[in-house]
């Protein structure tokens, strides 16, 4: 089992920005289409078995979600499948598109 944490902002950003973290995003796909971290994918439960038989175990994973609840839980879970280091980003994507709105992408 991985380690799992909650993670700031401050912290994330520099870890989102290097190109070995994966990053994913829970929301609905509506909401990741309007506004998703660049590079993220969304993971839903339909592609959570391709995701999870396609990972690099060792590779830090950043989830995030609306507003930093539920991507613990699935972070959580994800660190009980193998990921060694899991990170659920505290104020999930609302807080994320405020302090970084550069740094968000639109579509699919």
């Amino acid at each position: 089992m991985g380690t799992f944490s909650c993670i700031s902002l401050a912290d994330a950003e520099p870890l989102i920005a290097d190109s070995a973290t994966q990053v994913v995003d829970i929301r609905d796909g509506n909401s990741f289409a309007n506004g998703h971290i660049p590079g993220a994918i969304q993971l839903h439960n339909e592609n959570l078995p391709q995701f999870i038989a396609a990972a690099d175990f060792s590779k830090p994973l950043v989830v995030v979600c609306y507003h930093g609840n539920s991507s613990q839980g699935a972070g959580r879970y994800l660190a009980e499948q193998g990921f060694e280091h899991v990170f659920s980003l505290d104020g999930g994507m609302a807080t994320w598109a405020v302090q970084y709105p550069d740094k968000v992408e639109s579509g699919l």
